[in-house]
């Protein structure tokens, strides 16, 4: 239960954050949010504030912003369609009724002969006398359909009528604040469980490994490997994973004393990789300091971001294997393992996760953040954007591969984890 509980904290805050950043930049760029939505399908729970419901559904797998303007949601009311309207003080109409049956006194009958409820925002029809009418739209009119509300959204108020850079800025936010929301993690680490020293000391030696037969002893200060000097625990681990059966002279100080030692690391496998390793722990020492914290948080974001876009790298050239790749089952399979560790290392998991819900999202595939800044690129070098429809159907294949890359990586979870 308790696994179950931080890992929808953990994957709702992520996806909260995310949808976050889309929400509130396309406020400032003055784009009317439909819905605000964590989660997919059904809805749990629904909230309308102004003009944005926000709604928590019931599939815990991500989450949308619904901007005016971008799923073809405006309502074209055709020559020959019967409306009911009701007109505000100013005989603005306010209220469009497109229900057949209307239990409304101060409803209008009009017969469209034509309308625009983005650009002009007028209506012009037939009344019930037979004569043509034409009334103004409010800017805020609501449009009644088999129980449904939605406001209307003058063209100035949709998404494809802002600036390409605030169309950009819009949709680039939500991976932006998965960085933001990364480091705040860390520098919280930082600051209530203090930074790691990182020094080269080893606490202790591992017998029948390469470093216990070379005679390596716990309090050992590593110095060099193959004559590169070293500072740092992270730097020496480093090193040695890149060199798996192969023979490397590490100098230590012991004592005051500096001694030199010959071995060649073993290989292990994780994920399709080789990867050296001689057989030292470490036990690391902590220091609390404000400064030292905002490094730390600013420098573990890079360093992810960083090791990520390698290991996304080695993907395409076939080093790193989709088998290895995990989804929802293996994330919270992974959340179990963290999660025993303590606060401050589900803490960094989730940083971590945040990053990769980041770099996933900016990958230029269709239907991702990334897929849609491809097409505005586009439109940047073309000057004008590309046919909705033929967008709109790139993205519908590229949700549909998703779909099916989902299903590929959940059975590889089930299968690594139950079978």
């Amino acid at each position: 239960m308790e696994t179950v509980i931080a890992f929808i904290i953990i994957f709702g805050s992520l996806v909260f954050f995310h949808e976050l950043g889309h929400f509130l930049f396309a406020k400032k760029a003055g784009i009317m949010v439909r819905e605000f939505a964590i989660g997919f399908g059904p809805k749990i729970l629904a909230i309308r504030k102004k003009e944005t419901l926000y709604t928590i559904r019931i599939l815990p797998f991500g989450g949308y912003v619904r901007m005016a303007g971008e799923d073809f949601d405006s309502v074209e009311l055709l020559p020959g369609y019967r409306v009911g309207v009701v007109l505000n003080d100013s005989d603005e109409v306010e209220k469009i009724y497109l229900n057949r049956e209307i239990a409304n006194p101060n409803v209008l009958f009009l017969e469209t002969e034509s309308a625009d409820l983005s650009k002009e925002l007028y209506i012009e029809g037939y009344d019930e006398d037979g004569q043509l009418v034409r009334y103004n739209v409010s800017r805020e009119a609501i449009i009644y359909e088999k129980g449904q509300e939605t406001l209307i959204a003058p063209y100035d108020r949709q998404f494809d009528s802002k600036p390409l850079g605030s169309r950009a800025m819009a949709i680039f936010a939500g991976p932006l604040f998965n960085f933001i929301l990364s480091f705040f993690i860390f520098l919280a680490i930082g600051l209530l469980n203090g930074i790691p020293k990182d020094e080269p000391i080893i606490a202790e030696v591992v017998k029948d490994t390469p470093a216990y037969a070379a005679g390596m002893e716990a309090g050992d200060r590593i110095k060099e490997v193959d004559g590169t000097v070293v500072d740092k625990w992270s730097q020496f681990t480093g090193i040695i994973q890149e060199k798996p059966g192969e023979k490397i002279q590490v100098k230590v100080e012991r004592a005051g004393e500096l001694l030199t030692m010959t071995m060649t690391p073993s290989t292990i496998v994780d994920s399709g990789q080789e990867f050296g390793q001689i057989g030292v722990k470490y036990a690391p020492e902590y220091e609390k300091s404000p400064l030292k914290a905002l490094q730390y948080g600013a420098t573990e974001t890079v360093n992810w971001i960083t090791r990520i876009f390698e290991l996304l790298g080695m993907l395409v050239t076939g080093k790193f294997s989709i088998d290895a790749l995990s989804g929802p089952v293996g994330i919270y399979k992974a959340t179990e393992e963290m999660a025993r560790f303590g606060i401050f290392t589900l803490m960094n998991w989730a940083a971590i996760l945040s990053i990769n819900l980041g770099i996933m999202n900016l990958l230029p595939l269709p239907a991702l953040d990334g897929g849609r800044l491809l097409f505005f690129l586009y439109e940047a070098v073309r000057g004008k954007p590309v046919d909705k429809q033929k967008e709109g159907m790139v993205h519908f294949v590229g949700i549909m591969l998703l779909m099916v890359l989902m299903v590929v990586v959940t059975w590889n979870d089930i299968q690594r984890f139950f079978f």
